[in-house]
């Protein structure tokens, strides 16, 4: 296909307008050594959001189209590194040249049908990249290549003679990975945090939201889930936070070792950086890059983990954006379609049976920062529409010191029916009858509480003062959890359990 080309008409921050009508929606173009989307068209006029800092740019530059959607590349070499918005590698990644010692998984004469693996990397010494066939690709073996080492872009395979795999895909940012069967999420995705694990657990494959204000600790929370969950994989997605707590995370995780298998973090981590001080329109396709990375690794049969920090920046990306192209606003100023994109984004997520038969996930947990901790604001009302677990941070318990600072009286999961069984099955029949308990003397602690501040302590009961007595130990020694304490940093199902036995023996 020959190459579109045209030139720049008009320049608006990011946003650009480009003559000519030959290009399509979503389609890739090339300006200068700068990288952009098509965003909408006009007769004879499209609109493109650049990627990159749009300084120095003239009318009359020319454009070139790709007749491509906006891709990635899916090859090893991802995880333990760290990429940009659009999936540029910010340090020594993505060589080219570089060789990996390939195992060929096929024979020739055999059928392969879409998703089916057929070779492996061992791309860490936690995860194997899985070759798969691209979606819409079938045919026989007639050809591969003896194990060896060979880089990304060389052909070890062919079907039917006429085409060539390499162990690289492409694939368009915006376009879900087709599955298979989507699966009941009844298998919960264990976090060592005992405000989490045992009073709103969230399942694999589920979606959940952390709203807080600012120095709540949503940042560390999902630190610590990055940390402690079950996933085979966390994709961390920086989304228009500050530069230094990205520095954080990168010197964090390049120096913690997995307690589960004595393996750097890094090994099972991939880390997408799109700070504040970077070109907006990137930071906007950023969490689209991380869900087609996790995406990928979840066909391959790895249960992954996306924590998304914060959705709120990601929101006002679109704002801008909105703004730029003379958008009708709606509430705050943000686009009348924030809740279909963040729809889209949530539903990502989920438990699924792959092409290839195999079994993977997709968990989301997005952080939400709504401004002067106004959880009525917009993306957060939003965002409660489309999530199923809701871990509210409380200002008052982030300046009391009391980590996980999530407030046990407005946080709620909608997934514990689906997971009593699992909880029935590998932790105790009492299980959720004592954690119903629990949730009894923190609300009925609440309401006593409401009492004090009117009438003062002398009004109460005994029982009434017992019952204080006990939600402030289960506060102090349950909810209440020292991310440095290597003792108390993470604690198993089982452990919480006989925990919630020892502080309600006497209930």
């Amino acid at each position: 296909m020959a190459k579109k080309t045209s030139t720049i008409h008009g320049i608006n921050g990011p946003v650009v307008t480009i003559k000519g009508d030959n290009f399509a929606i979503s389609e890739m173009i090339k300006l200068s050594e700068l990288t952009g989307e098509v965003i909408a068209l006009k007769p004879d006029m499209a609109t493109v959001q650049i990627y990159e800092t749009t300084a120095g740019l003239r009318p009359n530059t020319p454009v070139t189209g790709t007749s491509q959607p906006m891709s990635i590349t899916l090859q090893p070499g991802i995880v333990g590194n760290i990429f940009d918005g659009i999936m540029r590698p910010l340090n020594e990644v993505g060589d080219t040249a570089h060789t990996w010692q390939v195992r060929i998984l096929v024979e020739t004469g055999q059928h392969l049908a879409p998703g089916e693996i057929f070779a492996e990397v061992d791309e860490t010494p936690l995860i194997a990249y899985r070759a798969m066939i691209p979606p819409g690709v079938s045919g026989t073996v007639t050809h591969t290549n003896p194990n060896g080492n060979y880089t990304a872009k060389c052909p070890i395979l062919s079907l039917n003679n006429t085409q060539t795999l390499t162990l690289s895909q492409t694939w368009p940012i915006r376009l879900p990975r087709p599955i298979k069967q989507r699966q009941a999420l009844d298998k919960p995705l264990i976090t060592g945090q005992r405000v989490i694990d045992t009073l709103f657990p969230i399942a694999k494959g589920g979606v959940a939201a952390i709203p807080g204000g600012f120095g709540t600790g949503k940042t560390m929370t999902q630190h610590q889930l990055a940390k402690w969950c079950d996933a085979d994989l966390i994709v961390y997605i920086g989304c228009g936070e500050r530069g230094n707590e990205m520095t954080e995370v990168l010197e964090d995780f390049a120096k913690l070792i997995d307690p589960k298998n004595g393996q750097p973090l890094l090994n099972r981590t991939v880390l997408i950086a799109n700070t504040s001080d970077m070109p907006v329109a990137a930071r906007e396709a950023s969490i689209y890059t991380g869900l087609t990375i996790a995406e990928c690794y979840r066909d391959m049969g790895y249960h992954v983990a996306v924590m998304a920090d914060s959705t709120s920046r990601w929101a006002e990306a679109l704002r801008e954006l909105s703004g730029r192209l003379g958008e009708i606003p709606a509430e705050e100023g943000y686009p009348a379609y924030l809740a279909t994109r963040l729809s889209a984004f949530y539903g990502r997520a989920g438990y699924v049976t792959n092409l290839n038969n195999t079994e993977g996930s997709v968990t989301i947990v997005g952080a939400v920062s709504p401004q002067g901790g106004d959880f009525s604001e917009p993306v957060t009302q939003q965002t409660k529409r489309f999530i199923s677990c809701y871990w509210a941070l409380d200002r008052r318990l982030a300046y009391a010191r009391h980590f996980p600072a999530i407030d046990w009286i407005h946080s709620y999961s909608n997934y514990i029916s689906s997971l009593t069984n699992w909880y029935t099955n590998n932790i105790s029949p009492t299980f959720m009858a004592l954690r119903e308990k629990l949730i009894a003397v923190l609300q009925e602690e609440n309401a006593l509480l409401e009492i004090v501040k009117l009438i003062g302590t002398d009004a109460l009961s005994k029982s009434q003062h017992q019952t204080l007595a006990l939600a402030r130990q289960i506060r102090e020694e349950f909810l209440q959890q020292n991310a440095y304490d290597p003792d108390d940093t993470f604690t198993p199902p089982g452990e919480q359990f006989k925990l919630i036995q020892k502080l309600l023996g006497h209930v």
